[in-house]
């Protein structure tokens, strides 16, 4: 089931993304960073024993561009469609926002490429690199793929 994350959620969200960043697979998020941003995230939600086994946020960085981050579902649930049902459910929760272009920076580019992002340059997103790129341990020599989603026709 996906829901939207409450601040109960936030400590699961933070074990799930930190399994991925021990392993240099996402970035790292701070505990407090997390219940700041909480409001951006939509979970899946087992329906057996209501744990959180999947998460998705969605950060919009102006009247048209969100970011599509810290997407992660456990590895014993992958490959179940968990991570596509996420990505619906944040492209959607953007479009509702009036967003027309979504990117993400990822390693899985044939994971985005499925639901029809395509590789862009990373400074075609000077809001995403001026923001949180520059504060960043991997800037600026980042080896995430910049890649972009034009919704509505656009």
């Amino acid at each position: 089931m996906i829901r939207k994350a409450t601040v109960r959620d936030v400590k699961a969200i933070h074990r799930l993304l930190k399994k991925y960043a021990d392993r240099g697979e996402l970035l790292p998020r701070a505990l407090g960073e997390l219940y700041g941003d909480v409001r951006e995230f939509c979970l899946f939600e087992d329906e057996c024993d209501g744990s959180i086994i999947g998460c998705c946020g969605v950060h919009v960085y102006w009247e048209d561009l969100a970011e599509i981050r810290s997407l992660a579902v456990c590895e014993k649930h992958q490959r179940e469609g968990i991570g596509s049902g996420l990505i619906t459910a944040a492209l959607g929760e953007a479009s509702e926002l009036g967003i027309t272009r979504v990117f993400t920076l990822t390693y899985r580019c044939d994971f985005f490429e499925k639901h029809g992002f395509r590789i862009v340059d990373k400074l075609t997103l000077p809001q995403k690199v001026w923001a949180d790129c520059i504060k960043c341990v991997k800037f600026p020599d980042c080896d995430e793929i910049a890649m972009l989603k034009c919704l509505g026709g656009v």
